[in-house]
């Protein structure tokens, strides 16, 4: 706001006896109409919930006369109450030039702000004394400035809840089953006793359960003995024998539909050596130096028939021949089945069920009932949901989210009943944090605090989440938060900066706005306030500011338009508009008092 400069005059009041030296005060006090007094802003402004100015006074030259005092005694009235403030006092003593020069004082003041406050005025009154007689002339108690623009008290508060994953999975979930069966030398024919065997038993009983499949990938291998082409057609072979007998099994147990919506891969492969590399690293029947030259030739040069008959050279090929090659002739299977799960629906039901007493704990998870409780709309099922989870396994996951349900459920309170959600909140998210310090019960802190009006205390919470690597939208809902404690803060600059990274909800872009204006950038601020109305209409205090911001910078339409679209859908704002000193110089224009009737 502009400085204001005043000349006053000050009618006095002669107290006591005057003598030669009431002679002096009575000339100093004539003179006083001749003082400068300046105040910085003019009208006062609240800023971090206090009220600063500077008063700046100039005296006449010879106005102080020896061994004289000349007191402003400075105070805040509004209503019928008076704030009284510290004095600025000339003393003669203090200004030697007082009669070449003009005696000059500035003080800088602050007090706290109460709503009460918000219409006042600052008043001076003068007071020429000689200290040595009790002697005194006073000026009446006169207006040097008017308060209080109030404007920084609209910032909204910006809550964000953050809820830690439930840690269900919800989506389809493959489960392997794996076997192998294995082959004679040189033959692609699946023996009777690989079907019968323990682990053909287990897989045939296996599909019998016809379990949703997806795919069924068939590995056929060969060992390195043999030419090129014969290996090539057993691996192919030994692949397409399993596949046969899979079939023959759903056959079997009467597959109809679903077999066709199970895809089969056969995957031959040959001419690799790292099943035998991988086999011969954990063998025990030869030594290290005679593994050695396995290896040596495996990976030297040459064709891989060529270098089957180095290996059959070596002193310990048979040995390896008769206890590794037979493994190598398989056909290991992987058969991919849907995990079964029950529906959203189903979760939801029995986890209602469950947190009521109706339903046994053991027929869902902790996950699952975690994963219901986030999508019940309800606050108090949710919490009881919650409850009935952290009685499963009380997670720090757990413990996190029941203290969010509860500052939601504080965010729809009031009194004393916002005050133990709020405390309960808190307890929950000290217990999360203890059991894992995480990024969630942190924020969540920072908002618990800020609700409870503990400004430090929250930023401080706040800027300790974001050293903790919080993913994009706690990272956003935290900047908004501590944007607007900044601003409550009177941290511009700091408010500024947060904001520019919070989300694109209407009460952040809402409080970006107020930091630019706070700033004194108006047209910036003008631009948000636009935004936010073009983006959400009913967010009526964007209409408002943006006729405050209008009206810094003098464009009436603008302050006409956004006023009368704030009132019209409050019409409480119109005695508000009032009594703002943010629109003192449109208090005569017609228009404005036209809207507000």
């Amino acid at each position: 706001m502009k400085t204001q400069t005043a000349k006053l005059f000050f009618p006095f009041l002669i107290l006591g006896v005057l003598s030669m030296s009431g002679c002096a005060l009575s000339k100093m006090a004539r003179m006083s109409k001749d003082q400068g007094l300046t105040v910085e802003p003019s009208p006062l402004e609240v800023h971090g919930n206090e009220v600063k100015f500077t008063m700046s006074a100039n005296l006449p030259v010879k106005m102080l006369k020896p061994k004289k005092v000349y007191t402003l005694n400075t105070y805040y009235q509004y209503g019928t109450q008076e704030k009284q403030l510290a004095p600025v006092v000339f003393n003669e003593k203090d200004f030697p030039n007082a009669s070449t020069e003009q005696p000059k004082a500035s003080k800088e003041y602050s007090f706290a702000y109460d709503p009460a406050m918000s219409r006042g005025n600052l008043l001076v009154q003068g007071v020429a004394s000689n200290p040595k007689t009790g002697n005194f002339v006073e000026s009446e108690k006169l207006i040097i400035a008017e308060g209080l623009i109030t404007t920084s008290t609209l910032v909204q508060p910006s809550y964000f809840t953050s809820y830690a994953p439930h840690g269900y999975n919800d989506k389809e979930e493959l489960i392997p089953t794996n076997v192998e069966f294995f082959f004679e030398q040189g033959r692609s024919v699946l023996r009777p006793v690989e079907k019968n065997s323990d682990r053909g038993s287990r897989f045939a009983a296996f599909i019998a359960e016809k379990n949703a499949t997806k795919t069924v990938t068939i590995t056929g291998t060969h060992s390195p003995e043999g030419k090129d082409r014969i290996n090539a057609d057993l691996a192919k072979e030994r692949a397409v024998a399993i596949e046969t007998w899979y079939r023959e099994q759903m056959d079997k147990y009467d597959y109809q539909g679903m077999a066709s919506q199970i895809r089969f891969i056969t995957k031959p492969v040959v001419d690799d050596w790292n099943e035998l590399k991988a086999m011969l690293s954990s063998y025990n029947g030869i030594s290290s130096a005679q593994k050695s030259e396995w290896t040596n030739i495996i990976n030297g040069s040459g064709s891989f028939e060529q270098k089957e008959k180095q290996l059959q050279k070596l002193s310990t090929y048979k040995q390896v021949f008769k206890d590794i090659y037979p493994q190598l002739r398989t056909a290991k299977t992987e058969v991919l089945t849907i995990k079964p799960k029950k529906s959203r629906e189903e979760i939801i039901s029995l986890a209602k069920s469950i947190a009521q007493g109706r339903g046994s704990a053991d027929q869902l998870s902790a996950e699952e009932l975690a994963y219901a409780a986030s999508f019940t709309p309800s606050l108090e099922e949710k919490k009881s949901i919650y409850e009935a989870a952290a009685k499963k396994n009380d997670t720090w996951a757990i413990h996190n989210n029941l203290g969010a349900v509860s500052m939601e459920m504080a965010m729809a309170a009031s009194g004393r009943e916002k005050t133990n959600m709020l405390r309960d909140a808190i307890n929950h998210f000290e217990i999360s944090n203890q059991k894992n310090a995480n990024v969630h019960a942190q924020a969540n802190l920072g908002m618990a605090q800020a609700m409870q009006n503990n400004n430090q205390a929250a930023l401080d919470a706040l800027n300790k989440a974001l050293t903790m690597n919080p993913g994009n939208d706690v990272r956003q809902g935290v900047n908004g938060a501590k944007g607007a404690i900044e601003i409550k803060m009177a941290s511009y600059d700091a408010a500024l900066s947060s904001l520019g990274n919070a989300t694109n909800r209407s009460v952040d872009q809402y409080n970006k706005g107020m930091a630019q204006f706070l700033k004194g950038d108006f047209r910036s601020a003008q631009s948000t306030f636009e935004t936010v109305i073009s983006n959400d209409r009913a967010f009526v205090w964007a209409h408002y500011l943006a006729a405050v911001a209008a009206a810094r910078q003098g464009n009436e339409n603008k302050v006409i338009e956004n006023l009368r679209n704030a009132v019209n859908a409050d019409a409480s704002l119109k005695a508000k508009a009032l009594s703002d000193l943010e629109f003192r110089e449109f208090s005569g224009n017609q228009a404005f008092i036209d809207i507000l009737k």
